[in-house]
């Protein structure tokens, strides 16, 4: 479970022929003309959702005029968009936006993840991962049990070594860690989880304490900022800010919108305790949530 499967690919040709389209002054519209295409289809290529054949990839560097060594380059990656990844086995429950997500995630080399409500899933034990995804609506106990096995499968990122574990920095609300569980023991054994985690020399686990007030990371709800190696000759992929909701999920990599975040991660930095500070408020927690009820 080292590889990222056809994401990388399939995202870099995507936003390669979206540039190729623009950059040849060529409208979504006329381009659906010229490729017969349906619109969905092409926003799926576009945004790196869908494989891509090398007859298509040949007739779109055609119409958009790009050179014939961009041509080539294309059609030959044109192949990797058509791999699969370790998680397909899970896409029967697992929409499109989540997948391409899993991907990304897997091919990073670093993750910054911030979230205010709750423990971010690469941290997440199976009982307090069963918890979470049990209060989505029309759920049965076997898509919590697939949902578990996948968010459980994608922490195995962390211990890998080919290619290199990706850099883990957290940073949490201290709300998310005093909001109890039902299964009190859970919540024990999840800040312990949390606890073993932040002594890896891959993983930073820092907590923003409830002493501090309103601040703009709030506002934006959890992210996550995702940034990729080079490989071999080839620029790495653009760092990805991933930002999810009930419905769907936003993707963005646009320099302005990249630094918002990257601004907004800094100034989480100085607001949360240090990584020695926070494990000790962790411990603490945990002996809170360890006492039982009289």
């Amino acid at each position: 479970m080292t590889d990222s499967g056809s994401t990388v690919p399939r995202r870099s040709i995507g936003r390669t022929l979206k540039e190729l389209r623009q950059q040849a002054g060529m409208s979504v519209e006329a381009a659906l003309r010229n490729l017969e295409w349906s619109k969905a289809k092409l926003y799926r290529v576009e945004a790196g959702l869908s494989p891509v054949r090398r007859i298509d990839v040949i007739a779109m560097c055609g119409m958009y005029g790009a050179l014939p060594e961009i041509t080539e380059a294309l059609a030959e990656l044109s192949a990797e968009t058509k791999a699969k990844g370790w998680w397909h086995s899970y896409t029967d429950n697992l929409p499109d936006w989540f997948e391409l997500y899993v991907g990304l995630e897997a091919a990073a080399s670093r993750v910054r993840h911030y979230e205010p409500g709750l423990i971010p899933g690469l941290l997440q034990t199976a009982a307090y991962a069963s918890a979470i995804i049990a209060t989505g609506p029309d759920i049965t106990p076997e898509d919590i049990d697939r949902r578990v096995a996948l968010r459980l499968a994608r922490q195995a990122i962390l211990i890998r070594t080919a290619p290199r574990a990706p850099a883990l920095e957290v940073i949490v609300e201290e709300a998310a860690l005093r909001r109890p569980l039902a299964d009190r023991p859970a919540m024990v054994e999840q800040l312990d989880r949390l606890i073993t985690a932040n002594q890896a020399p891959n993983v930073s686990v820092k907590i923003v304490p409830s002493s501090v007030g309103p601040h703009r990371a709030l506002v934006a709800g959890a992210f996550v900022i995702l940034d990729f190696p080079a490989v071999g000759a080839h620029a790495p992929e653009p760092t990805t800010i991933y930002s999810e909701s009930l419905t769907g999920a936003l993707y963005l990599d646009k320099p302005d919108e990249v630094a918002t975040y990257e601004t907004a991660w800094k100034t989480l930095n100085k607001l949360c305790l240090d990584r020695t500070d926070s494990a000790a408020l962790l411990a603490t927690i945990q002996k809170e949530h360890d006492v039982r009820p009289d």
